[in-house]
């Protein structure tokens, strides 16, 4: 059998580029330990530190729980939550599949993110190494694992479990594979409604590579879970939109004008109270995307602009700024583009880790103190 020429040239680094991944994705779960048991011990000084699980039950990670234990309703015996809806069954789902051998659910979250995440920065070094130069692969993970709000890759949140789906989606459409591309997807879908903007953006490539007829109805495939799961909450709720209404009903967020969303965000990083530096983080995350946006546009990457771009302009519209510097997380192409400059001005790393580094140790810390961070 005949080995394509890509695959000769890239047998080596692909296989250079996973193990590196892995050992910085291990690693960088082995220092989050230190930090959430060591520093976390030394910050609490006399008072009783909780267990080491329930300090990972915050936030999103308990709804998750929630819904995984009790479905959509919520916990019976707390009062009913409207947001549930907002968040997709993929995670849920599996926790609730796992919780089958590990009895405890934030324990069952963690191993999620765990192994979701190692599938992710593995396709994530593949996915750099692909576009080059060679070495861009390690410090795109690298990159990604300093990012401020990196602490959300460790906890049983969803973007471990869509980054896993939807990083080796593209990869497989950057080599014109798409069904695998499509079924990926749909798998993305499942878990974020980010999975809708990946789906788009794939028409879009597909388009870019005059990829074959024959294989474009495999690009409809990541729309169905949006569909199947409208479906389940208009049997459930008799609203087809249920989803897009729990985010307003549990966070507040309406679409207005992007000016009025800033100036709304502005005025509450601005004031006094617990969540001023959270809102400073998202405006400094609005400014970021700005420019990735302008940068990809420059570029002509429109397909990842398609990607990025919806994302960016589904949070600027919100009613306020909100989880924009998490959202970062799931754009790859800024972790592509990091690792690729690194590799010939490698001071850029150092500079970057020397920023971002510090900030995503601070977020971990306020993340198992049961603040919000993001």
């Amino acid at each position: 059998m005949q080995t394509s020429p890509l695959e000769t040239v890239s047998r080596v680094p692909v296989r250079q580029s996973d193990g590196d991944a892995l050992l910085l994705w291990l690693g960088s779960r082995a220092g989050i330990v230190v930090a959430a048991t060591v520093g976390a011990g030394v910050l609490a000084g006399d008072k009783t530190l909780r267990p080491f699980l329930e300090r990972w039950q915050h936030w999103d990670a308990k709804l998750l729980v929630d819904i995984a234990k009790f479905g959509y309703d919520g916990d019976p015996a707390a009062y009913p939550d409207a947001g549930l809806p907002a968040f997709f069954p993929g995670m849920p789902l599996a926790l609730r599949l796992l919780h089958v051998i590990v009895p405890d659910w934030s324990l069952a979250g963690l191993l999620i993110s765990l192994v979701a995440g190692t599938v992710a920065m593995m396709a994530l070094a593949r996915l750099a190494e692909f576009e080059g130069p060679e070495g861009a692969g390690r410090r795109a993970v690298l990159a990604l694992l300093l990012c401020p709000t990196a602490v959300f890759l460790f906890a049983g949140y969803t973007e471990p479990l869509f980054l896993a789906f939807a990083i080796p989606a593209w990869l497989y459409a950057r080599r014109q594979n798409w069904v695998a591309a499509g079924l990926l997807a749909a798998g993305a879908s499942c878990v974020r409604i980010t999975g809708l903007f990946l789906g788009l953006a794939l028409i879009v490539e597909f388009v870019m590579r005059r990829g074959r007829a024959g294989k474009a109805g495999w690009l409809l495939v990541p729309f169905v879970p949006l569909v199947i799961y409208s479906a389940y909450q208009h049997a459930r709720t008799g609203d087809w939109l249920a989803w897009q209404h729990a985010q307003e009903a549990g966070w507040g967020r309406q679409m207005v004008w992007p000016w009025q969303s800033f100036l709304t965000t502005w005025h509450m990083a601005a004031g006094d109270g617990p969540f001023v530096w959270a809102f400073r983080m998202e405006i400094a995350g609005a400014v970021l995307g700005v420019a990735v946006a302008i940068w990809l546009l420059v570029a002509r990457r429109w397909s990842e602009l398609v990607y990025v771009g919806l994302q960016l302009g589904a949070l600027l519209f919100s009613a306020y700024y909100l989880s924009i510097p998490r959202a970062a997380l799931l754009w790859w192409p800024l972790w592509v583009m990091i690792g690729q400059v690194s590799v010939r001005r490698r001071a850029l790393l150092v500079v970057y880790a020397l920023v971002a580094g510090p900030l995503m140790v601070l977020n971990t810390m306020t993340f198992i103190g049961g603040a919000w961070a993001g």
